[in-house]
């Protein structure tokens, strides 16, 4: 399998990903902004799929109607030109002071309605340019102080611009679904639904339940000490990955955005591995930064080494599952039976409580004393992922 990216690979990017000028709390930028036409071009030359933005990353924060249309206009026209498309869009509610405290969870009421109504104005532009997902990364819903944030009524205030815009969606027929972003904290000390499993339960709670899911980024739950493949394995379970932001952390620590592939690299291996074997079938979407220290060419490297990184990881999958060997430690580990009801078809707890070999006859000393296989495999694996099988 050639690592060369094509659109069929449904890579996707962040325009503040690539366009991402290298600016943090302790420095200036390193690099010019980057024009969003110009980036949809580039994209498309490597073998992209699509490009995502934010509302401010195509329209500057203010701009007049007509400045406005001339922003849309040039990037529907860059789309137009190189066949990219625009799987998901998102708002930025986190960058200009007036979202210091929150948007959707903010104390300040008019700074909620002001939220509400950004969203919906790029709701609008999500469908017209044809994406089927809205992501929502709270990044500013938390607090720093216990007691300036009633969080039960925060979740209250939550939960309702989440149904009031699941309600417009509705309303208007656009063909959108809901992600709910999760990430535990910066640059808030500390940030609502902060894990996959926070925003599950929250999901539970909505009125239009249905079309909210969830969009894991492999940074956010790795920064909360979280094993990201184990994460996507609950989301899929219970149908909610609608979306996926692949990057690279090395621990628990600030949020990195690394190169996919450049952090963790065995949990890369197994989450390509779980994506391709899974049953997802959505857009492999790219939410890193180029490192700070690259030029403009770096950056394009860096975009490329994304693509290429996963469709290696990918191929060294396929041959890590086609392996005789990897075959027979999986039969060893009983891999397979997991997926084997515990009670058989038909049987009920009477029935169990009558079968002598489940308790009385079975030997939990010989099944103790018996060695998984689990270390063999994860050996094979790694040998796969290191191109030495």
């Amino acid at each position: 399998m050639p690592a060369t990216p094509s659109p069929a690979d449904k890579f996707t990017f962040g325009l503040w990903t690539v366009g991402w000028p290298a600016n943090d709390p302790f420095g200036d930028p390193t690099r010019p902004a980057l024009d969003p036409v110009e980036t949809v071009h580039r994209l498309a030359e490597l073998g992209a799929y699509g490009v995502t933005f934010h509302d401010d990353d195509l329209i500057p924060f203010g701009a007049d109607e007509a400045d406005r249309a001339k922003h849309i206009e040039r990037f529907k026209a860059a789309l137009d030109e190189t066949g990219l498309k625009v799987p998901m869009a998102t708002t930025n509610l986190f960058k200009h002071p007036v979202f210091k405290d929150g948007a959707f969870t903010a104390n300040d009421r008019d700074v909620r309605r002001f939220a509400l109504r950004k969203v919906m104005r790029n709701l609008d532009l999500a469908a017209e340019l044809g994406a089927h997902t809205y992501v929502f990364w709270g990044g500013r819903e938390g607090s720093e102080s216990d007691a300036a944030k009633d969080v039960r009524a925060a979740l209250d205030r939550y939960r309702e611009g989440l149904d009031t815009l699941a309600a417009y969606v509705t309303d208007r027929g656009y063909d959108l679904r809901f992600a709910l972003e999760p990430k535990p904290n910066e640059p808030r000390g500390d940030i609502l639904l902060p894990t996959v499993g926070h925003a599950l339960a929250f999901i539970g709670t909505l009125e239009h339940a249905d079309m909210v899911g969830l969009n894991p980024e492999v940074g956010h739950e790795q920064m909360a000490g979280l094993n990201f493949v184990h994460g996507i394995a609950q989301a899929l379970w219970h149908g909610k990955l609608f979306h996926i932001d692949l990057n690279g952390q090395r621990g628990a620590k600030y949020d990195q955005d690394l190169v996919f592939g450049h952090g963790d690299l065995l949990n890369a291996f197994f989450l390509v591995d779980l994506l391709e074997n899974g049953g997802y079938e959505g857009p492999r979407h790219f939410d890193y930064k180029p490192a700070r220290t690259e030029d403009i060419t770096g950056v394009w490297q860096s975009a490329a080494a994304n693509m290429r990184t996963y469709l290696l990881l990918k191929e060294r999958a396929a041959a890590f599952r086609a392996d005789p060997e990897v075959q027979e430690a999986f039969a060893v580990a009983r891999v397979a039976e997991l997926a084997t009801p515990t009670l058989a078809a038909g049987e009920t707890y009477a029935d169990l409580l009558t079968d002598r070999g489940a308790f009385e006859d079975f030997d939990p000393d010989a099944v103790g004393a018996r060695g998984a296989g689990f270390v063999r495999l994860n050996q094979l694996a790694i040998e796969h992922l290191m191109g030495a099988r």
